[in-house]
């Protein structure tokens, strides 16, 4: 198993040097170092002196990838690649464009993110499961052809009418709860229990129908057909040898929320004013700060490649046979 773990993290630092030069060559054929000086200075009209210095006072007046008046290793490291994509493996997002301390806004804005996720994947995962076993109980009936149909139509509704919906009846008409903020006191569960019921019923519809079909496809295994003979109830199949061995397609499924974790939801921070990392790169893409999206763009895959590997570790407690070698 450790064995597997080192080789694994060796495996990510190639596929993460590959998605930060990406990266960094994307922004920088849409955005030359002028064009991004211009959209901060904010000025049509600006000089081309006053350009050449905030180059300067932001490490952009370099060469991109080398340096050829400079020698040795300097025409390597005196590049903007190096300068600001390469010290991102230390963990060092330096400062935004306009300023700002990346590190100190990541570590401030992932507690609102993760307030605001953490309930939201819980309840998600066990609510669409519940929802799911209860469909499949009911199998070729018409409360299963009904529930497939309102599947169906939760999966058209866009995630905005959710938003814009339970914003409008639950925090405007019925006064429940604040329509939008954040307060990170005692009080905090007033401003995200609707967001999180929001993002709860939003995937419902999505995932409730994947769990169920997950849930079929073992129904009609030759183990589930060997309970029925011994005489088990439809409960116990359900909990005791369906659910167990459906869990690998839903650990798989699972990986690829564990980013969104940490960086937030765009469209629910964005329309609830949660100072989350989600509203926090929102507000850097519109702003064309690119400091900000590139120091996102490597957190986000890191905690995918993370994912991954725990998504590997979980299927030996799921599934004995898997073995990591």
């Amino acid at each position: 198993m450790f064995a597997y773990i080192v080789r694994r993290i060796l495996y990510a630092i190639p596929i993460l040097i590959g998605i930060n030069l990406l990266t960094f060559s994307l922004f920088f054929v849409v955005n030359s170092p002028d064009d991004i000086a211009r959209s901060q200075l904010g000025d049509k009209y600006v000089t081309p002196a006053a350009i050449q210095n905030w180059k300067e006072q932001h490490g952009y007046d370099k060469p991109s990838f080398y340096n050829a008046d400079a020698g040795g290793v300097s025409s390597v490291t005196e590049t903007i690649f190096f300068t600001k994509s390469v010290r991102l493996f230390t963990f060092d997002f330096g400062r935004s464009e306009s300023g700002r301390d990346i590190t100190g806004d990541v570590s401030q804005r992932m507690w609102p993110s993760l307030a605001l996720a953490l309930p939201s994947f819980v309840l998600g995962i066990w609510v669409n499961i519940c929802v799911a076993l209860l469909v499949v109980m009911f199998h070729a009936t018409k409360l299963d052809r009904w529930a497939v149909a309102l599947f169906v139509v939760l999966m058209s509704i866009s995630y905005l009418f959710y938003i814009i919906g339970g914003q409008y009846l639950v925090a405007k008409t019925w006064r429940l709860v604040p329509i939008s903020g954040f307060n990170a006191d005692a009080q905090a569960w007033k401003f995200l229990i609707l967001p999180v019921i929001i993002g709860v019923v939003a995937g419902i519809g999505s995932g409730a129908r994947w769990y169920r079909t997950l849930f079929l496809e073992e129904a009609n295994q030759d183990y589930v057909r060997t309970a029925r003979a011994k005489g088990l109830s439809e409960v116990a199949i359900l909990f005791k040898h369906i659910l167990p061995n459906a869990l690998i397609p839903i650990l798989t499924g699972v990986v690829v929320v564990i980013p969104s974790l940490f960086m937030g939801s765009l469209l629910m921070e964005s329309f609830f004013a949660i100072p989350g990392l989600g509203s926090y790169m929102l507000d850097a893409i519109r702003a064309q700060d690119f400091a900000i999206v590139r120091a996102m763009v490597f957190i986000g895959s890191i905690l995918y490649i993370v994912g991954l590997i725990l998504t590997d570790i979980s299927y030996t407690l799921a599934d004995p046979r898997v073995r990591l070698d």
